[in-house]
């Protein structure tokens, strides 16, 4: 079993920056396929950016690429995601998700966090 906190949210005007954790807890957690997803109000939840165990695969939306980036700190057990150049579109319940192996895109997770709220304004 393992257990995900998220934290780093907020509200943030556009243009900004924020920086999201994810703290694992369980066993074996830093073998683990970590992802982000994000849900916004009446929409399906999405995904946003996933790393591999050892961090050499990064993936990331097309619409986040090139301003978030996904990092991990094994040794922490932490997942980061550094969110830049915010957009009002950003906004959402952010989510930290864990799994055993395969595609990080893919949103078969086995583990989800509680999420984390971050709001953009214009």
């Amino acid at each position: 079993q393992v257990r995900l906190v998220e934290s780093g949210g907020g509200l943030v005007q556009a243009g900004g920056s924020l920086g999201l954790s994810c703290a694992a807890s369980g066993r074996t957690s830093s073998r683990y396929v970590m992802g982000w997803f994000r849900q916004a109000p009446g929409k399906e939840r999405e995904f946003v950016a996933g790393i591999s165990v050892t961090g050499g695969i990064r993936d990331y939306a097309d619409s986040v690429k090139g301003r978030f980036t996904i990092s991990r700190d094994n040794a922490k057990n932490t997942v980061y995601l550094q969110m830049n150049s915010l957009k009002p579109e950003d906004t959402a319940v952010y989510y930290c998700a864990a799994k055993t192996g395969g595609l990080v895109r893919l949103s078969d997770y086995d583990y989800w966090g509680r999420g984390t709220q971050v709001t953009v304004s214009s």
